[in-house]
């Protein structure tokens, strides 16, 4: 079966930056637009940032100017680039992938599990 893991969080100081990874496993036919998700304690998952097979992006406001998302196709992994972080950054990142298995299933949205960030002040 088709496996997201998460990579890179931690704990870091405010103003430094992180490296969030996302490889996808199993046998995958093609994989369409990516995603970061995040949600902070007490408060709704928010949509951080997406890519799109080929290559275009988007970001919340909140993260503009600071995070970069990019994708390794040959991989199947996605990244997110965290500069300057805040405090206010701290969450459980997720990925999220728009997977097609097979030339005969329809494609389908992949979650991982998760990775904690927390930025200390």
């Amino acid at each position: 079966q088709v496996r997201l893991v998460e990579s890179g969080g931690g704990l870091v100081q405010a103003g430094g930056s992180r490296r969030l990874s996302c490889a996808a496993s199993g046998v995958i036919f093609r994989i369409d637009a990516m995603a970061w998700y995040r949600q902070a304690p007490g408060k709704q998952r928010e949509l951080v940032a997406t890519i799109t097979n080929s290559g275009s992006t988007n970001y919340a406001d909140s993260v503009k100017g600071r995070f970069t998302v990019s994708r390794d196709n040959a991989k199947n992994t996605v990244y997110l680039q965290m500069n300057s972080l805040k405090p206010e950054d701290t969450a459980v990142y997720y990925c999220n992938m728009f997977i097609k298995l097979s030339v005969l299933t329809p494609a389908h949205d992949y979650w991982g599990q998760g990775t904690q960030v927390t930025v200390s002040s």
